[in-house]
């Protein structure tokens, strides 16, 4: 074997907030991880200069003549025809050759997958989708996302939208979505969906955790909302596995971490599939906010 048959492999996960680089050797050790502010709040040539920036910086650790890949995971997909950035949730994106600026750039090629496809890639090779055929991986953070996997391959589909669940629209009749429509599964269990559902319902201007709290401790219009999110999630995720049946479901993003989901929230999955004896496992990821930037590493090109 050649040494470009097992190159270092460097890893960008573009959030709103926080960017976040990887870098892995041949053998998948990790080299170098380090965070910086996104600076997505001041435009498209900002964003697009701090990756360069870090793209190189990482790089100078790669020993001197041997090969490495770039792959970048983004809140957005890129249009197989155009290769504009499209459906982003820093909508500074929207519309920009990201791709292709980057590699003029850099004079070297780069790969760009959406961060829920990297997000499913990571746990199904090292974290709690291994050894499971087919996986759905579930992103409800601030908005919700989702990426599936088969065989430990992204399916991306003609329109690189596959697994794109959060805008599947579930209720005509419920809070408008940034995407046109209404009632998407990202108004109802997402962290901004629910926060935006208890502000119109009841006046309260809450974050998910406070809701969350307080329908643990008692207080009345919070449980109220937290059975709703859970009732949510349960037709939401019963419909997508009676359409799939994947072999496990893996969930991440912040609401990942309310346990439960994994008790309550199972429940109300088994009350919507369309099977008498759901089987499907419904998993806690294993990499955390880790598992982005290790699926765009390993999507590089």
């Amino acid at each position: 074997m050649t040494d470009a048959a097992f190159p270092h492999r460097l890893g960008i996960d573009l959030g709103g907030t926080k960017i976040e680089a990887l870098l892995l050797a041949p053998d998948d050790t990790i080299l170098l991880r380090h965070r910086t502010a996104s600076p997505a709040a001041e435009g498209y040539e900002a964003v697009l200069a701090a990756l360069h920036g870090l793209i190189i910086e990482t790089a100078l650790l790669v020993p001197p003549g041997c090969p490495y890949t770039i792959g970048i995971g983004i809140p957005g997909s890129l249009d197989a025809v155009t290769g504009l950035v499209r459906n982003a949730n820093s909508t500074c994106l929207r519309g920009h050759p990201l791709k292709g600026d980057l590699q003029q750039l850099l004079g070297k090629p780069v790969g760009v997958r959406n961060d829920a496809d990297c997000f499913a890639l990571a746990e199904c090779r090292r974290g709690a989708g291994r050894g499971y055929g087919v996986v759905f991986g579930v992103i409800m953070g601030t908005g919700c996302g989702g990426g599936l996997c088969l065989d430990g391959l992204v399916r991306e589909g003609p329109h690189r939208i596959a697994g794109e669940w959060g805008h599947l629209s579930v209720d005509p009749e419920g809070l408008p979505c940034y995407c046109g429509n209404r009632g998407c599964v990202e108004t109802k269990i997402s962290g901004s969906g629910v926060e935006r559902d208890f502000l119109t319902r009841y006046g309260r201007k809450l974050k998910v955790e406070e809701i969350v709290a307080g329908a643990r401790g008692g207080d009345g219009e919070c449980r109220e909302a937290f059975d709703r999110f859970l009732d949510d999630f349960g037709r939401c995720l019963g419909g997508l596995i009676s359409v799939i049946d994947p072999d496990a479901v893996v969930l991440g993003g912040g609401l990942s971490g309310i346990h439960e989901l994994y008790t309550i929230g199972v429940d109300r999955v088994r009350q919507y599939a369309f099977h008498d004896d759901l089987r499907t496992p419904i998993l806690k990821n294993e990499l955390g906010d880790s598992a982005g930037v290790f699926g765009a590493a390993w999507s590089g090109c």
